[in-house]
């Protein structure tokens, strides 16, 4: 799994690229859309990475034999509880 400064450094890399061929044809149009685009799509790729991360975070349940499925399925459940209240702050 690649690591957050990469995933983001990939899409600086890529909007600046972007940008840069834009500047050298005088578009500022597409400049200004561009950096638009960019702060956009950061913030959505930065929540995407803290939602992985806090499902990567809390310990998997190791399923004994004979345990029931109970245990994993409330892990499950903390899981999505944790995602829910993120997404509320947003």
């Amino acid at each position: 799994m690649r690591d957050r400064n990469r995933v983001i450094g990939s899409l600086d890399t890529t909007y600046r690229e972007a940008f840069k061929e834009a500047k050298s044809r005088g578009d500022e149009e597409e400049m200004v859309r561009l950096d638009l685009e960019f702060q956009r799509d950061q913030i959505q790729l930065e929540v995407l990475l803290d939602i992985r991360e806090l499902l990567l975070s809390r310990e998997q349940p190791e399923l004994e034999e004979g345990t029931s499925l109970l245990k994993e399925g409330s892990a499950l459940m903390e899981k999505a509880g944790a995602i829910r209240r993120m997404t509320r702050l947003l």
